[in-house]
């Protein structure tokens, strides 16, 4: 049990920025249940959805950002549970970059490769492990999003999301399983203890060159294209 309670480099829940936002909501005193729903929906919401400069960052640097995708977003998730006592894990997997169109455009989606790696975060809660995605994309983005394909009833995938209810997707999280990028998803690397394990053994599939183009240009594209459907 202890291993989905520790800290690690990437989980460094014990950074002053990270236990202050623990004091100033007060999560601390609420029931578990209360804990993972204000964590949850402060994660979806109040970190916008959008693209760090690589994904192996630790949770206070994302809090500092401000904004997050899968796989940073799931690891301040996870920091933030694990400060509260809450044990969670990560479930890795990769998603067909196709889930990224329209977020990812042009030259550098057709240089990017076919899938990319994708998380979500396993919470143990009442002796049972809940699947955790739906916070990936913030409430604000998806509405934007769905009024701009309001026609689509059904399946939907591209612009940071896939699922088969594009209109009702399960991201509200009322101890249920929340997802919004399942659809996508290609391989499954199964459960990790911990970011750090996960990102060391599954890194993107970039060459160094590409890797510097997306921190430095194609992130910062793709971050515009998000805040102009944001806006509407």
């Amino acid at each position: 049990m202890n291993n989905d309670l520790e800290p690690t480099e990437l989980l460094n829940f014990n950074h002053s920025s990270i236990q202050d936002l623990i004091r100033r909501r007060q999560w601390a005193s609420l029931p578990v249940k209360e804990q993972i729903l204000h964590v949850y929906n402060y994660v979806r919401d109040e970190i916008e959805f959008g693209y760090n400069r690589r994904d192996d960052i630790p949770a206070s640097e994302v809090l500092q950002d401000g904004y997050g995708q899968c796989n940073t977003k799931g690891i301040l998730f996870m920091a933030l549970l694990r400060a509260l006592g809450i044990p969670c894990r990560i479930h890795g997997f990769t998603i067909d970059k196709q889930l990224q169109k329209g977020a990812m455009t042009g030259w550098y989606y057709h240089l990017s490769p076919k899938e990319i790696i994708h998380s979500w975060i396993e919470v143990l809660y009442n002796d049972k492990w809940l699947n955790i995605e739906g916070f990936i994309v913030d409430l604000p983005y998806l509405t934007k999003l769905q009024q701009k394909f309001n026609e689509c009833t059904g399946s939907f995938c591209g612009y940071g999301v896939a699922t088969d209810d594009f209109q009702n997707p399960a991201i509200f999280w009322d101890e249920n399983d929340t997802y919004v990028q399942k659809e996508g998803i290609v391989q499954d690397f199964g459960t990790f203890d911990h970011p750090d394990q996960f990102f060391t053994l599954h890194p993107q599939k970039l060459s160094p060159i590409k890797r510097r183009i997306f921190s430095c240009l194609v992130r910062h594209l793709m971050n515009r294209n998000v805040r102009r459907i944001r806006k509407g």
